[in-house]
This record gives C-alpha cells, sequence and structure tokens, in this order.
C-alpha cells in the first residue's frame, strides 16, 4: 500500500469480458460494476487504477508474480482460493446458475443434465460446480462466458453453468433468448483478491468499501447497475 500510495497508482487484474462486472461496450470502453466501484474508491484514496484484462485461468498466478497488485472482477470466495490469496471482506453476493435456451423445455433442473453438453469459463467456479454434475454429456470449457453463451444461442450447448448476477444480465439483454433455472449450485461471495503478504492494503481495501456502503456510494452504483442496493444481500 505504502508503495500504490507513493505511485498513486493501483494496478488491478480483470477478466475484460465479464458483465456486468467489467466488459467493452461498443465502443471499446471499458464498463461495469466493478469498475464504476473501483474508480470510486480510487478516486477517495487519492490514486488511479490501472485496469489490466488478464485470461481469468491464470489471473491468480499473475496476481502472485506482482503482475497486478489486486483481483477486482466478480471473483468468487472460495477455500481453494483462499490458500493462494487473502480477499477483502465480500462486496456482492452471487450463485451459481443453470440457463439454458427460452425454449428448452426438457431440462428442469440439474438432474436433467444427464447426457447432455453443458458450458462454463475455464477456472471459474462454474467449473468447480459443473465437476459435481453427475452424468454430463461433456463439459466444454471458455476462455470467457461471452463464447460459452454463443454456443449455448447456436444450440452447441445444451446449458451454462454461470453466476447468477451476470445470467441476469444476459437475460436483461436479450429477455427472449434465455431463461434461468430456480435451482441455486452454489452460494459465493465475491471479493478483491490481494497477495498474502500485502495485509494493509487488504485493510485499506476493506476500510473504504465498509466506508461507501455506509454513505451511500455503493448503493449509488449498485442501482446504476442492478436497480437495487445489492449491499442488502451480504448478510444473508
Amino acid at each position: 500500500w505504502e508503495r500504490i500510495k507513493q505511485e498513486g497508482k493501483m494496478v488491478v487484474g480483470l477478466d475484460d469480458a465479464f458483465p456486468p462486472f467489467g466488459f467493452r461496450n461498443d465502443k471499446n470502453e471499458l464498463v461495469g460494476f466493478d469498475i464504476d466501484l473501483g474508480e470510486a474508491l480510487a478516486e477517495r484514496l487519492g490514486i488511479e487504477i490501472e485496469w489490466q484484462p488478464a485470461e481469468w485461468s491464470g489471473i491468480i498466478m499473475s496476481l502472485k508474480t506482482k503482475k497486478f497488485d489486486a483481483i477486482w472482477s466478480g471473483m468468487s470466495v472460495t477455500e481453494k482460493r483462499m490458500e493462494e490469496v487473502n480477499f477483502t471482506t465480500p462486496y456482492i453476493g452471487s450463485a451459481q446458475v443453470i440457463i439454458l435456451a427460452s425454449d428448452n423445455n426438457n431440462i428442469k433442473g440439474p438432474k436433467d443434465l444427464v447426457g447432455k453438453v453443458v458450458g462454463t469459463q475455464l477456472g471459474s467456479t462454474g467449473e468447480v460446480a459443473c465437476g459435481k454434475l453427475e452424468g454430463l454429456k461433456e463439459l466444454k470449457t471458455f476462455d470467457v462466458f461471452t463464447e460459452a453463451i454463443n454456443d449455448l444461442k447456436t444450440g452447441r450447448l445444451n446449458a451454462v453453468v454461470i453466476d447468477d448476477i451476470t445470467a441476469r444480465y444476459y437475460l436483461q439483454q436479450q429477455p427472449n433468448a434465455f431463461k434461468i433455472l430456480d435451482d441455486i449450485l452454489s452460494y459465493e461471495p465475491m471479493a478483491i483478491a490481494v497477495r498474502k503478504e500485502d495485509p494493509t492494503l487488504l485493510k485499506v481495501l476493506n476500510e473504504e468499501i465498509a466506508n461507501m456502503i455506509q454513505d451511500g456510494t455503493y448503493k449509488a452504483i449498485s442501482e446504476q447497475w442492478f436497480a437495487e442496493d445489492m449491499s442488502q444481500y451480504l448478510n444473508k
């Protein structure tokens, strides 16, 4: 944190094809909930953020080898990841769900995925959730979720396992193309990841996120992206 403060810049790794957390708009500008939240936090701390896109499957290794200072990209907190990085207090909650093409009436729950082709993102907690599904014909993994969504639309996949926040975003963009099953495969709070050797940075991020939730900054940004204050779900 002392180095970041002195340089006035924090380098943050992210998946830049992960709406609504961080993605490119039609002008190739980086936008999203995490982007707005991160920029607001940086302004409060008197620093700038340099967003650095990275492949998700290797993003923790990139953090550990100091290619950036933190990962802020809708990252789910898991025990396995906690062995390698430290997480801030969760700033948003999510769950792994199954999405289908809207005209698919044959799959009503996880048990109906037996013999089916399912897609998810490589290295994501969606991949972990898929590992618990029995009898799949094939599990296809993709570098980014947008590729899995495209394959679902074209019929090359029967279903996609994805976090519910991103699923709702795709449903909002294309309401007639997809549907979300009610079954929740796992609940996963999301947080910012930092290296184990950076406890001061962790403390600073935790304090400022708490301040943003308390003073309404978080609420204003959340309502822009989700039409509600997502912090209300953090303690449920």
